[in-house]
């Protein structure tokens, strides 16, 4: 029996051990997926906190819950640990690595690279390993294939390789890792057979593709789809408020059209692992062909440019009220790059906090979901998370709605609050009336 008839039968029958290297947002979940599945798991992570914090039964991501965690683990198929050694237990290995950005845009395949070597150093006949991470197309068949042929393997007959990318939203109650379809490009015909049969075996719905460059390039595309539309929406509300038309009123005329269009929503800037990043791989590698991806370029550039915007519109805000945004007290509500959820990945937050420092404001921020502010790659600000009471509130000169939590929607909080500058028009829904606040969207 050949190697790949070999895995087909262990994935179909659940004994194949599955392996999944970073146990983040994304992960973790596929993690849980492949063990609620049937399969045993084996979880890797280079931070010793998180397996720890797995195997007390506790969870370090707010949407997915303890008990869900406890549960998986208590079963006794699922472990997790920092000892890749362990690798070579494994018969798929599915990495969830971070693939950021350099200081002017490049690709970081730093964590790509650290991590195939560890699993070079185990890899043996029979192994099927995919590569979630977000990237560039070629990279699948760049990075991986050859420092694992060069153990004297080969592709497609000893060992194979995939690209399938993840496609997680935190904190959507609709969409989840198992009924998200899951697209899977492999090397050759056979990797590209035992990594559908592995995915098919957890999720929905496979959608088989004709290569990793293929898979690589759809996932790129589906960021950069929304980037752009985020862009157009963002510099809509830049030039309609010069006008003195309310861009979210303009949003929900147009998104009545039943063809032809779909409705984006401007912010303060991009935030996430995927979107503000994602885009930039695509115009690097476009370059590397000597081409110029001018139009993401400019989304990116307008996106990233929106916490100045809004830095500015508070100053002018303040200065309305006959207060300079040097020596104001600034409240930011919201530290999280989306509603609801405790992820601050790439949040436009940190930005803002740190431009109206500069501008000389005693800034505070105020988020129900991250009650200690993390230090990250780029912005480490110091700070803890204020109460969310009207005391609060009130204490502070101008609130700088970032994040529409769900938590910021009780009128009762912004009874004795002067000034909002409001980025996602959260306050208008309130209907505060006249001895409200004054609101101005930004």
């Amino acid at each position: 029996m050949s190697q790949k008839d070999e895995l087909l039968e262990r994935i179909t029958n659940r004994t194949a051990r599955v392996g999944v290297i970073g146990l983040g947002y994304v992960g973790l979940p596929l993690a849980l997926l492949f063990e609620e599945a049937g399969f045993p798991v084996i979880g890797f992570d280079v931070d010793p906190a998180k397996p720890e914090a797995l195997h007390r039964g506790e969870s370090y991501i707010r949407h997915i819950g303890a008990e869900k965690v406890s549960q998986a683990f208590a079963r006794g198929r699922v472990v997790a640990t920092t000892d890749f050694d362990r690798l070579g237990e494994c018969d798929a290995v599915v990495i969830c690595v971070p693939t950021p950005l350099g200081k002017h845009r490049e690709p970081d395949l730093s964590f790509i690279r650290s991590t195939v070597e560890e699993v070079a150093k185990t890899l043996r006949s029979g192994q099927l390993v995919v590569l979630e991470s977000t990237t560039y197309p070629g990279t699948t068949r760049e990075e991986l294939v050859p420092p694992f042929e060069a153990r004297g393997l080969e592709c497609g007959t000893d060992f194979f390789v995939a690209f399938s990318p993840e496609r997680e939203d935190p904190g959507n109650p609709r969409f989840h890792t198992q009924n998200i379809p899951k697209v899977v490009g492999g090397i050759d015909p056979a990797s590209q057979e035992v990594a559908t049969a592995l995915y098919g075996a957890a999720v929905a719905e496979v959608v088989s593709v004709s290569s990793p460059e293929v898979a690589e390039a759809a996932k790129l595309f589906e960021n950069i789809f929304r980037a752009v539309n985020i862009a157009l929406a963002n510099e809509m509300k830049m030039v309609l408020d010069r006008m003195g038309v309310n861009v979210w009123e303009v949003i929900e005329a147009a998104r009545t059209k039943p063809f032809g269009f779909m409705p984006f929503y401007p912010g303060p800037g991009l935030g996430g692992h995927c979107i503000p990043l994602d885009p930039f791989y695509l115009t690097w590698k476009a370059a590397e062909h000597g081409t110029w991806a001018r139009f993401i370029e400019l989304a990116g550039d307008i996106n990233t440019s929106m916490p100045n915007y809004v830095v500015d519109r508070t100053a002018k805000a303040l200065n309305h009220h006959g207060k300079s945004l040097k020596g104001s007290q600034v409240l930011v509500l919201g530290l999280s790059y989306k509603a609801n959820i405790d992820d601050d990945r790439e949040s436009p937050s940190f930005e803002i906090i740190e431009k109206l420092r500069e501008g000389g404001a005693t800034v505070a921020y105020c988020d129900p979901y991250i009650p200690v502010a993390r230090p990250g790659r780029e912005h480490d600000i110091g700070l803890a998370s204020v109460p969310c009471s009207a005391e609060e509130f009130a204490r502070h000169d101008v609130l700088v709605v970032s994040t529409a939590h769900e938590d910021f929607r009780d009128p009762s909080l912004y009874r004795d609050v002067r000034l909002v500058v409001d980025t996602r028009n959260l306050m208008a829904p309130l209907h505060l009336g006249p001895e409200g606040p004054e609101i101005v969207q930004a």
